[in-house]
Parts: structure tokens; sequence; C-alpha cells
């Protein structure tokens, strides 16, 4: 029988520190639903101690969320370790998560801490979360940098303190695979108490080796991988979720482990964290990316024809897409009903309200009245456009019309609703999107600094559904919205409100 790894989930921290993918609480609660129906042993929902909104969304997903292990984030700090374990104690399984570098060029420049001083905080602290919360999972910060003889005194400390897993962060992506695996053998072997707690893989894909070091982590010995939803993260990102357990499925016979993930809400989860998120999944993207089950080269269609297992190492059922969909992509028209609507949306991995669905619906009518073929991608950019802004946005757009031309002065009228509250601006721009901006700033008084502007066409052809992302920067944050429409004008408008409607 095969050992089992199990996979701590890091999207709602980690993940959310990548810029620009900060979440509100009604998204956070979303993907804590997924990865719970993903069944991830762990969800590290937060840093507690960060902010009032960390705070609670940690504090929420601790007592809704059922099945995993809810974790939060904590510096060797005792308000921090207090903090978590408000937030995490409602939880029917808690953790507290707490780390402190261990490398040198952390405790000489960030800590200024010498050895010792850093050996008995990390001894002190652990004691006091595990007083407090008898699951502790303690991360040497930096520890691929560390020295090992100074890591392996660490982890042997922190055990005997206490800690139930430790955790071995890769925490700028410095390592190379035969290095970390090196690593996670050297503390098997030069740590007495080894036996006494888990150990974990937290790697980084700076030098994109993430999914790689994992690997020969787990091949050493790890029983525990961290990771995020399409690599999510800090700079380059994480382990991504969907390569090291389809790594790890894929390739059972080699690496004799297994996990326990219900590999079928895979693409389920990875479509949603892009949506909420605004990060599209680039499509030669290993797993999830549109092109990862497509053959063009009619070598490879010849033999995906005559036997599948080819060209495909695995099935595309097993992430939760059907092979023959994938072959055609054409699913809806504009005289499909409610019933095949709803369907479709949760064969495409949705899970929405009555009142989601029928706002979606609606839009689809819209859409389907302008375009003679509906296809899945459509269909995404459809639910994007109407469920990523939330079900009561604060601003909603009940009109908009433009003029411009070579030589007009480009001019956006816009009418929005604020409840019952209705109201009008008409403004110009450098173009007709800088117009439509300008009037939606003068309506709601909100303007922030676009930082990025981003159009893409959804599908092919002149009828083709143009998918708008905007990231705007407000006090010093940042927010992002996506819009779609057949007119791409209307798009951008969509998802500049979106992004205003956040701010607000």
């Amino acid at each position: 029988m095969s050992e089992y790894v199990r996979i701590f989930d890091t999207t709602l921290r980690d993940g959310e520190q990548c810029p620009g993918a900060t979440m509100n609480l009604e998204e956070k609660l979303r993907v804590a639903r997924q990865l719970a129906m993903l069944n991830v042993d762990v969800i590290e929902a937060g840093f507690p101690i960060a902010s009032k909104d960390d705070f609670e969304a940690v504090k929420t997903i601790a007592g809704e969320i059922d099945g995993p292990e809810i974790a939060g984030l904590c510096r060797c700090l005792p308000k921090d370790i207090e903090r978590g374990w408000q937030a995490v104690k409602g939880a029917r399984r808690p953790r507290l998560h707490i780390f402190l570098a261990t490398s040198k060029i952390h405790m000489q420049y960030k800590l200024k801490k010498a050895e010792d001083e850093i050996l008995r905080q990390a001894v002190e602290m652990t004691k006091y979360a595990a007083a407090q919360c008898p699951n502790v999972e303690f991360s040497p910060e930096d520890a691929s940098r560390t020295e090992r003889t100074f890591l392996a005194e660490v982890v042997e400390a922190v055990i005997a303190a206490g800690a139930t897993t430790v955790n071995i962060p890769d925490t700028v992506g410095y390592a190379v695979p035969w290095e970390y695996g090196e690593t996670i053998a050297y503390l098997r072997t030069h740590v007495k108490n080894i036996n006494g707690a888990i150990l974990s893989a937290h790697c980084h894909d700076d030098l994109g080796l993430a999914v790689a070091n994992s690997l020969a982590a787990v091949a050493n010995g790890a029983r525990q991988v961290e990771v995020a939803v399409n690599g999510l993260g800090e700079r380059a990102g994480n382990c991504a979720l969907e390569e090291i357990v389809m790594a790890i499925k894929t390739r059972r016979e080699v690496l004799g482990v297994d996990t326990r993930i219900n590999t079928q809400q895979i693409m389920a989860a990875s479509r949603l964290v892009s949506q909420i998120t605004g990060f599209p999944v680039p499509p030669n993207k290993a797993i999830v990316g549109a092109n990862a089950f497509k053959h063009e080269a009619g070598i490879h269609q010849h033999g995906v024809l005559a036997h599948r297992a080819t060209y495909e190492i695995m099935s595309p059922e097993h992430i939760g897409l059907n092979a023959e969909e994938i072959a055609q992509s054409l699913v809806l028209g504009k005289h499909s009903g409610h019933h095949a609507f709803e369907k479709r949306l949760k064969d495409l991995g949705y899970q929405l309200g009555a009142e989601e669905i029928a706002r979606a619906l609606e839009r689809f009518k819209e859409v389907a009245d302008k375009k003679k073929v509906i296809y899945d991608e459509d269909l995404h950019a459809i639910v994007e456009d109407v469920v990523a802004t939330g079900a009561r946005p604060t601003y909603t757009i009940e009109y908009l019309s433009v003029t411009a031309g070579s030589h007009l002065i480009p001019t956006a009228t816009v009418r929005l609703r604020k409840g019952k509250r209705v109201v009008q601006r008409a403004a110009t721009g450098d173009g007709p999107v800088d117009a439509v901006f300008s009037a939606i700033s003068s309506i709601t008084r909100v303007k922030g600094e676009l930082l990025d502007y981003a159009i893409r066409s959804v599908t092919s052809g002149r009828e083709a559904m143009g998918e708008v992302t905007v990231k705007v920067k407000y006090k010093e944050r940042t927010y992002t919205g996506i819009g779609a429409s057949t007119d791409v004008i209307e798009a951008s408008a969509k998802a500049y409100l979106n992004c205003l409607n956040r701010i607000l």
C-alpha cells in the first residue's frame, strides 16, 4: 500500500500575497469550499495578525469549513500566536503554523540575532503555541539557505518542544532538486526525534523548480507538500497543487506514494481561482491549461484516434474534464433551455446558486442573440462577468453610449444604478475607453490609478466575445476587475466598474 502524502494548500495565504490577487471574504469562502471538495488535508486560511480582514476571514473559514484542518500563519511572537489561536480555535481541526528565519542572511540583516537567540526563540514559541493548540507546524524560514547542521539542531529542538509538523521552506526558490532532496534526507538521518513529526516541503518557483523540488522532497521522505492552486503565490509562485498531485497520481509506481485529493475537482478549483483573482491560466499550463489535452499535429491526432494513451499520459476525466467535450467545444446555442444551460455549467465545474444561475442565463441569452455559436470559453467569460462582481454590486450599468472618430473628441455617456438611484454623466477622454472610465469615476466619485489594461478574444471569429481585465491601484492596494461582452467598450466598462465596486 502506498504511503500517504498530505496536501497543505496555501492559496488563501501565500497565494493571496501575489500582487493583485487580493480576495474579499465571500471570495475566500468560495475558494475554501472548493478546496474542501478537493479534499485537501490542510487549508492555510491566512495570516491573522496581518489585518482585521485577514483575521475575520480565517475565523470565518475555521467556523464554516468542515473536513480539512484550518491553519493560521504566525510569526514566532506571542501576539501573533495569540491572534492566530483566536482565529482558528473554532475549527474542528485547528492548526497553528509558526515561522522563524534560520539562514545567516536573514539572521544578520533582517532579525539581527545570533544562532543561540534564534534557537531559544524557536523553542519558546513552539512551546507557547503547543500550550494553546496541540497541532503546531514550525517553519525555519529560508531553510534551503540555512547551514544543515544548524537546521538539524533547530528541527530537533522544535520537535522536542511540541511541533507535530516541521516544514522546510525553499523560501526564495533557490534550491535545485537533488540539493533539496539531500536536505530532507540529511534531516531524516541526523535528527534523532525526526519520527516525532511530519516533514513538509514548501517550494517557490523562482527558478521554475518548485514542483521538481517538492517531488525530490517526497522521494526522500517528506510526507506533506505545501501548494497553491495554479501555482499562485509570492513572486513566481508556489508549487502548483494540480501539478504535484497529478505527478504523484500518474507516477505512483515510481514514487510509491499517494494523496487523498479528489482529482476530479482540480479543473473546477483552477477555474475558480483564476476567475476570482483575474489571473488567466496560460494555455500551455500543465494539467489545467486550455491546450493540455488538445492535439493539433497530424501525427498526434492519428495516434490519439488509434489509442489515447499514445499521446496522453493521464485521462482528462481524472481532473474533471470530458475527453469528447475537449475535442468538440461547441456546446450551446440561443435555443438552449434552462436545464441544458445549468447542466453545462455544472459540467464545467461551477457551483452557483439559483440567483446566480438566473443572472448567468439572462446574460447567456443576450450573448446568444449576437452570436451563432456559444463555446465553453464564452460560458466561462459569462459566469466571470456576472458572478465575479458579486451578487449585489454597489453600482450596475444601465446605459452606455460612446462617440469617437478620427476627427471627433471621444465622448462617453454612462448611466449607473445604485439601488433606486440612477445617475448619468458624460465625459471626454484620450480615447473611447478612457472617456468611459472618466464618466464612471465621475459618478462613483472614486478614481484609482490604472495599472494594467488587457483585452483578449475569448473565442475566434468576428462574433467573438472580448474579455477585459483591468488592475487599479487605490490607496496603496491593487484591485482586479474582469468584464466580458461582444462589445469591447462595454467589456471595458464592466471591468473598470467591477474594480470600483470592490473598492467601495
